[in-house]
């Protein structure tokens, strides 16, 4: 990874304060999107979140986690890697439901730094998928 150390230092901060959030009974509203509802009947969805609500946090905490202990190293194994697009995609979900970013948006053109700093998430996510997608010369699956 070709990062400067103000990327890293960002990306650790990043995911700390999000890890922070998760661990605390914080009612930030963008954080709903992190646990979408996954049934419209109350009941079921209560029950579902008893039976699979930890697992989902603890997850998402993994991937932070990774994230965090990884930031500062220069080359990342597949399960690394996953954990990071795990914990780009929660951080810009959160930061775009913040932003009430819309699929329509021209997102090229930051209009604040928080647009800038979600711009960055997402090419950076990019990156990383382009770095693990298979090349040509790799049979299926790498």
């Amino acid at each position: 990874m070709r990062l400067s150390p103000e990327e890293r230092s960002l990306l650790l901060g990043l995911a700390g304060e999000l890890r922070a959030q998760l661990e605390g009974e914080s009612r930030d509203p963008s954080l709903r999107r992190l646990f979408p509802p996954a049934y419209d009947d109350q009941d079921d969805e209560r029950a579902y979140r008893e039976l699979a609500g930890d697992e989902l946090l603890s997850g998402r905490r993994q991937a932070l986690e990774l994230l965090a202990a990884t930031a500062r190293s220069d080359r990342l194994s597949a399960d690394e890697a996953d954990a990071w697009l795990r914990a780009l995609n929660d951080l810009r979900l959160v930061l775009g439901t913040r932003l009430d970013v819309q699929e329509d948006m021209l997102i090229d053109r930051p209009k604040s730094p928080e647009h800038a700093l979600y711009i960055y998430l997402s090419w950076l996510q990019e990156q990383l998928v382009a770095a693990l997608a298979p090349t040509e010369s790799e049979p299926d699956g790498g």
